[in-house]
C-alpha cells in the first residue's frame, strides 16, 4: 500500500506540473531564435526567480550540502549566503550590460567587447565542461539519489544497482530532453518556478518533521531548542583553518567562484537575458538572493539535524540527508516529495542541456560553420546537438558509478574554466582599451596554471597545503593584472564603447540599490550573530 501511495502521488504532482506548463506555454513561438533561445524576452520576476532558484538547486546540493552540515556544521552555509552578494552585484553591475547588448550568451558579450576567436574559445570552454562534466554528473546523482527516495528496486522488481541507476538516468534524461529541445527555454522557465515552489514546501516539510521527531512530539520550536543546546559547536558561522569552507576563503575563492557562477555561467544567467525589461531582471535576481538566504534552513539545518539522530550510527555524511527523509516523512508525501526532487534533477538537467544547445547554435554553428544560417536553421541545429549531447549524457553518467574519486577530479575541474572567463568578463566591463589578445592569452594561461596547480606534483602539494580556494582567488587576482597591465603599456586602438541596441526597456528597479543593500546587511548580521 504505501508503494502504491508513493507511485501515485509522485505520477500526480509530475504530471500536474508538465499539464500547468504545457497550458501555459503551448502557443509560445519556438522557431525563431528569440523565442526558442530568450523566450521572445517576456519572462517576468516571478519566472527569473524561479528558474535561477531551482537550476541551482539539485540532488548534488540537496544531499551534498546537508552531508557536509552533517559534518562541519552551520559554516558550510556559505555557499548559500554569499551567493546573495553575487547575485546583488549581478542586478546592479552585470545584468544592465548584458542586456544592454541585446546577448543571449555570455560568449556573445566578448565577441562584441573584444573579438570573435575569443568568443569560439568561451563557448568551446563552456560546451566541454557541460558535456564531459555538468550534464552527466546531474544524471547520475539525480538517479541514484532519486532510487534511495522512492525506493526504485521495490518497484520495479529488479535486484540490480546498475540496471535500477540506468533506468532512472533515462527517465530523467528523456523528460529533461523533452522540456528543453522542444519546448524551448520559457517552458524551461515555467517549469522550474512551479517546481520551485514545491521545493521550497518540501525542503520546509522536511525541516518541520525533522525538529519535530527531536522535541519527541512537543513541536518543532522546542525541538530546535533542543539542537541549539545539544550540539552548540555546530551552530558556529566561522569556519576553522581545517574546515570544508575556512572563513577567510569567503574573501577570495569562495567569492569568485559565487560570482562566476551567479553572474557569468551561462546555465544560470541565461534566463535573466529573456527578462522582459531590466526591471523584471532585477526584481527577479534580487527575489532569488532573498530566496538564498533562507537556503539554509532546508540545506544546513536538516544535516544538524541529522546528525542530532544518526550521529551514533556510523552513518556516511552524502547518505544523511535520504536517511533523514525516509525516517521523519510521513508515507503519504514521500512520492510528492520525490516528485520535487525530480524537478530539481530534471531543472538542472534541462537548463543545462538548453544553455548547451544555446551556445552551439549562436557561438559554434552560427560563426564557425554556417555565417548565413537563418533562424529556422540555427533553432534546428541546436535540436540536433542537444539530443546527441543528451543521449551521450545518458550513456556516461551510469559509468560514474564504477569510478571511486571522479566527483572530487571534476569538481576541480569545474575550476579550470570558471576562473578564466570571470576575469576576463570582469576585465572587459571595466576597462576600456584591455585588446583581445591579452583576454585570448588569458583564457588560454589561466585554464593551464590552474591544471597544473590541481594536478601536476610537485605545484599540487603546494595548492593543497595553501587551499585550493585560496589558489584560484591568487590566480583570478593574477589574471586580471596581466591585462590590465596589457591594456596599459599595449592597448587597443580606440577605447571600447558599449552600444544600447534597445533589446528591452533598460529603465533601472527603483528599489533596487536599497534592496540590494538591505540583502548585503542581513548576510553580514547572520554571520554576525552566529560567529564564534
Amino acid at each position: 500500500m504505501h508503494q502504491i501511495i508513493t507511485i501515485s502521488s509522485f505520477i500526480f504532482f509530475t504530471a500536474l506540473v508538465a499539464v500547468i506548463t504545457w497550458f501555459m506555454t503551448h502557443k509560445e513561438d519556438v522557431k525563431s531564435k528569440e523565442g526558442y533561445f530568450l523566450a521572445g524576452r517576456s519572462l517576468t520576476y516571478p519566472f527569473i526567480a524561479g528558474s535561477l532558484l531551482l537550476t541551482n538547486l539539485s540532488t548534488e546540493q540537496m544531499v551534498g550540502l546537508n552531508g557536509s552540515a552533517f559534518k562541519e556544521g552551520l559554516c558550510v552555509m556559505a555557499w548559500e549566503v554569499v551567493a546573495v552578494l553575487a547575485l546583488v552585484a549581478m542586478a546592479m553591475f552585470f545584468l544592465p550590460r548584458f542586456l544592454k547588448s541585446g546577448i543571449a550568451t555570455l560568449p556573445e558579450y566578448l565577441h562584441i567587447r573584444f573579438d570573435r576567436t575569443t568568443a569560439i574559445i568561451t563557448n568551446i570552454l563552456f560546451l566541454i565542461a557541460y558535456m564531459l562534466i555538468l550534464l552527466p554528473i546531474i544524471l547520475y546523482t539525480g538517479a541514484a539519489g532519486l532510487s534511495g527516495i522512492m525506493n526504485v528496486p521495490a518497484i520495479t522488481g529488479i535486484d540490480s544497482y546498475m540496471g535500477n541507476l540506468w533506468l532512472m538516468v533515462w527517465f530523467i534524461g528523456i523528460v529533461g530532453m523533452v522540456y528543453a529541445l522542444f519546448g524551448g527555454l520559457r517552458s524551461v522557465a515555467v517549469s522550474d518556478t512551479l517546481n520551485g515552489v514545491g521545493l521550497l514546501v518540501g525542503g520546509f516539510m522536511i525541516l518541520y518533521f525533522g525538529l519535530h521527531a527531536i522535541s519527541g512530539g512537543h513541536g518543532w520550536i522546542r525541538g530546535l531548542e533542543t539542537l541549539v543546546e545539544a550540539l552548540p559547536d555546530k551552530f558556529n558561522s566561522i569556519g576553522g583553518p581545517k574546515s570544508e569552507v575556512p572563513f577567510a576563503t569567503l574573501f577570495t575563492g569562495v567569492l569568485v567562484i559565487n560570482m562566476f557562477y551567479w553572474c557569468t555561467n551561462q546555465q544560470i544567467i541565461q534566463r535573466t537575458f529573456a527578462a522582459s525589461s531590466l526591471a523584471e531582471g532585477q526584481k527577479g535576481v534580487l527575489l532569488c538572493a532573498f530566496l538564498k538566504l533562507i537556503g539554509p534552513l532546508y540545506l544546513v539545518l536538516p544535516g544538524i539535524i541529522a546528525f542530532y539522530m544518526f550521529r551514533d550510527t556510523g552513518l556516511r555524511s552524502d547518505d544523511a540527508y535520504g536517511k533523514l527523509v525516509s525516517t521523519v516523512l510521513p508515507a503519504p508525501l514521500t512520492g510528492f516529495f520525490a516528485a520535487v526532487m525530480t524537478g530539481a534533477i530534471l531543472s538542472s538537467f534541462n537548463s543545462a542541456l538548453n544553455a548547451t544547445c544555446t551556445l552551439f547554435s549562436l557561438g559554434i554553428y552560427k560563426e564557425v560553420f554556417n555565417r548565413k544560417a537563418t533562424e529556422v536553421q540555427l533553432v534546428r541545429s541546436g535540436k540536433i546537438f542537444g539530443f546527441i549531447i543528451a543521449v551521450a549524457s545518458m550513456t556516461i553518467a551510469p559509468l560514474l558509478a564504477n569510478t571511486g574519486s571522479i566527483f572530487a577530479y571534476l569538481q576541480k575541474m569545474n575550476g579550470i574554466y570558471f576562473i578564466p572567463i570571470f576575469s576576463v568578463v570582469l576585465v572587459g566591463m571595466l576597462t576600456k582599451y584591455v585588446p583581445a589578445i591579452a583576454a585570448k592569452s588569458a583564457l588560454v594561461a589561466g585554464c593551464v596554471i590552474i591544471a597544473i596547480g590541481y594536478f601536476v606534483p610537485p605545484f599540487s602539494r603546494w595548492v593543497d597545503a595553501m587551499n585550493a580556494f585560496h589558489f584560484v582567488g591568487a590566480v583570478f587576482l593574477a589574471l586580471c593584472l596581466y591585462m590590465v597591465a596589457w591594456g596599459r603599456f599595449a592597448p587597443r586602438p580606440t577605447p571600447f564603447i558599449q552600444e544600447d541596441v534597445k533589446a528591452v526597456d533598460m529603465t533601472s528597479w527603483k528599489y533596487a540599490p536599497l534592496t540590494g543593500g538591505l540583502l548585503i546587511l542581513v548576510v553580514a548580521v547572520i554571520y554576525i550573530s552566529f560567529a564564534k
